[in-house]
Order: C-alpha cells, then sequence, then structure tokens
C-alpha cells in the first residue's frame, strides 16, 4: 500500500510549531487538540489518514464547536462562546471554502437529472451523488435540507 501524502497533517503542524513560538494560546491548543482527534482518527482506522480523512476530521471538530456555540449561546455564556468562536475561525483555514447556496443548489439540480429522482423516497440516492462532490466544503444538514426541498418532501 502506498503511504498518503500527507501535506495538511504537516501543514498544520508546523503551523502548530509556528503558533507555539509566537505564543498564540488559543491556536496552540486548538491545533493540539486537532492533532489529537487526527490521531485517535488513525488508531481507529489503524493507518496513517490521507489528505481526504485529515480534512473529514478537521470538518468533524469544526461542527462540534459550532454546536457547542450554540449551546452556549442558549445558556447564555458569552465567554464560551467567544472561546468556541476563535477556536472555529483557527479550524476553519483548513477547511476548503464553503460552497454558496446557488453553486450548491446546481449540484443538487444536476443530481436530482443525473439520479432521475422525483420523490423524496429517493432522497438517499441523490445525498450519495452530492455529497460525493461537495467533500467538505458544504454542511449536510444544509445539503440534506436543500433536496428535500427540491424533491418537495
Amino acid at each position: 500500500m502506498p503511504y498518503p501524502i500527507r501535506v495538511l497533517r504537516d501543514r498544520i503542524s508546523d503551523e502548530m510549531r509556528a503558533a507555539m513560538k509566537a505564543r498564540e494560546q488559543t491556536r496552540v491548543s486548538t491545533l493540539r487538540m486537532l492533532m489529537a482527534a487526527m490521531k485517535n482518527t488513525q488508531v481507529e482506522k489503524g493507518h496513517e489518514l490521507s489528505d481526504d480523512e485529515v480534512l473529514e476530521v478537521v470538518a468533524r471538530e469544526a461542527k462540534r464547536r459550532r454546536e457547542s456555540m450554540e449551546a452556549f449561546e442558549k445558556g447564555g455564556r458569552a465567554e464560551l462562546v467567544e472561546k468556541e468562536g476563535a477556536e472555529l475561525a483557527v479550524l476553519e483555514a483548513y477547511l476548503p471554502e464553503q460552497l454558496g447556496e446557488d453553486e450548491l443548489g446546481a449540484l443538487v439540480d444536476e443530481a436530482i437529472a443525473e439520479t432521475g429522482a422525483s420523490s423524496p423516497k429517493e432522497m438517499g440516492a441523490v445525498m450519495k451523488v452530492v455529497m460525493g462532490k461537495v467533500k467538505g466544503r458544504a454542511d449536510g444538514a444544509a445539503v440534506s435540507a436543500m433536496v428535500r426541498a427540491r424533491l418537495g418532501a
């Protein structure tokens, strides 16, 4: 088995070292947490992570931050919302540019045409095609909502 390309992982590691030297505590702690999450995923999968797998880990951690921010906002914990927001900003630097609503809509329409879907029962097939094309550039919930709306569910 060939070794996976580790460009993103190396970039994260290098930037963590640079943040340590610059004494950027929030950035260091966020990148350490990200490195730990990547290591845990690597142990679970039993092999070195490819860049796509690293992106999945980054996206998962970013989603956790967004969910935490929502929970802290509901609980009136402004200081924790700010902390999670700062961590989210660090993580988003490693994610690909998110698709706009128009671009996502075009991909959904294309997938519906490709699969021939016409009812909400065929949503799974459309989701499979769209999620394969967006690869981390759109949130699954947003894709699901758009597919559901287009199929009239």
